[in-house]
Formats: structure tokens, C-alpha cells, sequence
């Protein structure tokens, strides 16, 4: 596997997200600014710095950096469509209402096969500026499945002009994921056999579920704790008795849900009884149809706060794109917790003889230094690193 080629991607993140410019105000706890610049000459104090190492790119990590989910979507369409040839711009860009995280973690199905949007979010019908730059960039072709759209709108958003658009609505989370659902199907021309079911009340545990939506094309629907929502209730009906994945603890879900749940389809319940544990018990759980699998090196990481959902939808494009992987989650700012740091442990990379020949771990990084600092992401490239096994050597025998 090769190595991503992380100053290449940090550089379009740099053109992508309006809180990436030079002297443009924010800075680390420590007064330096944490974003690059382009054209810096070597000439020049600080050049290294200025060109955004280690704070944007490490050897085994990229961040997006931007200060809040809308900048972080418009840095990560940009990462995975550098939107330079027609080869690389995407067919569709699903623009989804940023006032509902659960409209993101459901509408980052969109990001899959047969639409491959990119993802950008709205301020409902107020479209930020960080996202119309990167619509203007990303300049959609038109998605054939998604019947000719360049623009698919999930919620109430904005209308960009001169694109022609298609609308997905619902008077509530429940019945926009519905409506995600049925769009979805209508565009693969047959439902998904596997859906996730999630918690609408607790975004941390939902969260991972928008990076699998978006690499698989399972729908993403949602239950509170002790209820099974009509919509819900409609959508799985419509899939025919399909596999059914509660994604979370009976805290989030209950039981008695579970219970329901089984009258439309079959039921398996995955995770753990934290958002941390959650994430990375999803990141390994696999079954012959279903889960990431990721129990051995040689696969992409991202990286997000769990206190920031809509960052699950922003950077749900990652996972279906270059080095491909689930979403994890960190707690706080600094520091890894041990879950997660004991996780990448037990995938770190290894080789015997020639690194060459290894394979190799890439952690995107989303959100500024004050969401996930630079010592974190240095921490995280370290356990990403390939590491020369350490072999045993049996004594020789002498005559």
C-alpha cells in the first residue's frame, strides 16, 4: 500500500476551508497559527511552519482544519474532489441542513455509490461562504442516478443558482431519513438488505454511523430510546425484512426497541457502552455482510470529537475515498483516551526486513487545533508509524 500523499491533500484543504489563509486570526493556545500557506518562501522566518507542518500534515496524518462542521465539509469535499479535471470533480454535492446533526449522519449515504456526492452543509437557506467557494470549485457534472442533479438539497437549504437541483424533505428526522432511504433506493434501483439503526437522542453513539452510510450505502434511521418512531417504523417495512444493526448500548436503545424491532427483520446490536468504546468496537466489528473489520494494518482513520456530530457528516467523504476507514472518536482536545490509544496499538503497522514491502495506516484529523490539538495528532501519527517487528533469535548450538 502506498502512502497517502499527505502535502498534496493538506494543500487542498489549504485552498478548500475559508479558516485555512494565512493571518487570518485564529491561533493555537500557544499564539502560533496553526493554518499553511501557499507560495512561502524558503527565505522567509518560519517558512516550515508557515507551510502548515506538523499542525496540518504529519507523515502519517492530514487534517481538516476548520473551526467548525460547515469549513470542515468544505475542506474535505476538497481533499477528495480536487475538482481540476472532469475526472475529478463529483458527479453530485448533497447539501444538507447543518441546524439537524441527524440530517448529516443520515444524508452521508449520499456520499456512496451510485451518487458519490461530495458533502457540504447550509445554515438552512443561509448558504456560508466556505460553502458556496467550495460549490463554485467543485463544479458537480450531474449525477445520473440522482436524475441529472448537480445539487441534491436534504432539508430546508439554500437553492444555489444556475444548478439544477433535487429536493429531499421530511417534517422531521425520522421522515427525512425515510425520505434519505427511499431516494437511496430509487437510485441504486433496489433497497439496501442491511440497515443501521441508531439513537436520535444521543449523536455520539450515532455519529460512526455516517462514515459506514457513506462507504456502503446502508441507510442510517432513527429510534429514541424507548420508542420506535412511524417513520422508522415505514422505512424498514419498505426493505422487506432486511438485517438490522443497532449500532450502541440499551442506554441509548432500548430493549423493548430491540424488541420491536425484530417483528422487521433480523436484529444484531454492536458497540459498547461509551461513545469511545462505541466507535472502535464498530471499527472492528465484522460479520460476512457487514462492518469495517479493521483488526489488522493497512487502513485509513478518522479522527473527530465526540461532542461535534455534524463533523461525522462533514467528514463522512474520507471513508469512502482514498485510504478508506471508520470514523473514531476523542473525547477532549488533548490527549488520547486509552481505548483508542490501546486500538491503534493492536493495528499499528510492522514490517521484518525492508519497510517497502509493509503496509501503512493514514489518520485524517478533523477539526482545528483547539477541537483535536497538534500534540494529539503527533501522538497519533506516532502509533500510526510502521515499526520493525521485534523477532525472537533462538540460541545457536555449538559443537
Amino acid at each position: 500500500m502506498r502512502r497517502p500523499a499527505a502535502a498534496l491533500a493538506c494543500l487542498l484543504v489549504a485552498l478548500a476551508a475559508t479558516a485555512c489563509g494565512r493571518n487570518s486570526g485564529a491561533s493555537t493556545a500557544t499564539g502560533a497559527d496553526e493554518r499553511p500557506g501557499l507560495g512561502v518562501k524558503g527565505s522567509e522566518p518560519q517558512a516550515a511552519h508557515d507551510l502548515g507542518f506538523p499542525g496540518f500534515a504529519t507523515k502519517n496524518t492530514t487534517r481538516i482544519g476548520g473551526a467548525d462542521a460547515i469549513a470542515n465539509a468544505a475542506g474535505a469535499a476538497r481533499a477528495v474532489f480536487p475538482a481540476t479535471t472532469p475526472d475529478n470533480r463529483p458527479n453530485a454535492v448533497a447539501l444538507i441542513d447543518a441546524r439537524d446533526w441527524r440530517a448529516g449522519i443520515a444524508g452521508s449515504v449520499l456520499a456512496s455509490t451510485p451518487v458519490r456526492a461530495a458533502i457540504l452543509l447550509s445554515n438552512g437557506p443561509e448558504m456560508p461562504a466556505a460553502t458556496r467557494d467550495a460549490l463554485t470549485a467543485l463544479r458537480p457534472l450531474g449525477a445520473k442516478a440522482a436524475g441529472g442533479a448537480q445539487v441534491v438539497r436534504v432539508g430546508n437549504v439554500a437553492r444555489p443558482p444556475g444548478l439544477r437541483t433535487t429536493d429531499i424533505a421530511g417534517r422531521d428526522p425520522f421522515a427525512l431519513a425515510r425520505a434519505l432511504d427511499a431516494f437511496q433506493t430509487a437510485a441504486r434501483g433496489k433497497s439496501s438488505e442491511r440497515v443501521l439503526v441508531v439513537s436520535a437522542d444521543d449523536p455520539a453513539f450515532a455519529m460512526p454511523a455516517a462514515a459506514w452510510a457513506a462507504k456502503a450505502g446502508d441507510p442510517v434511521l432513527f429510534v429514541h430510546r424507548d420508542s420506535l418512531p412511524q417513520e422508522t417504523k415505514a422505512a424498514l417495512l419498505a426493505h422487506d425484512q432486511p438485517r438490522i444493526y443497532i449500532l450502541g448500548p440499551t442506554s441509548t436503545v432500548s430493549a423493548n426497541v430491540a424488541r420491536d424491532l425484530k417483528a422487521l427483520g433480523t436484529v444484531k446490536r454492536l458497540g459498547a457502552d461509551n461513545p469511545i468504546d462505541n466507535a472502535i468496537a464498530f471499527a472492528r466489528y465484522t460479520d460476512p455482510t457487514f462492518g469495517w473489520g479493521v483488526v489488522d494494518p493497512g487502513h485509513g482513520l478518522v479522527f473527530a470529537r465526540a461532542d461535534r456530530p455534524l463533523d461525522a457528516a462533514a467528514a463522512s467523504p474520507l471513508s469512502v475515498s482514498g485510504s478508506y476507514g471508520p470514523l473514531l472518536l476523542l473525547a477532549t482536545p488533548t490527549g488520547l483516551d486509552g481505548a483508542v490509544g490501546q486500538y491503534l496499538l493492536d493495528i499499528q503497522p510492522g514490517y521484518t526486513r525492508d519497510p517497502v514491502r509493509g503496509v501503512y495506516n493514514h489518520g485524517w484529523i478533523v477539526g482545528d487545533a483547539r477541537t483535536i490539538s497538534v500534540a494529539t495528532q503527533a501522538r497519533i501519527d506516532s502509533l500510526l508509524e510502521i515499526k520493525k517487528a521485534e523477532t525472537s533469535q533462538a540460541p545457536s548450538s555449538s559443537p
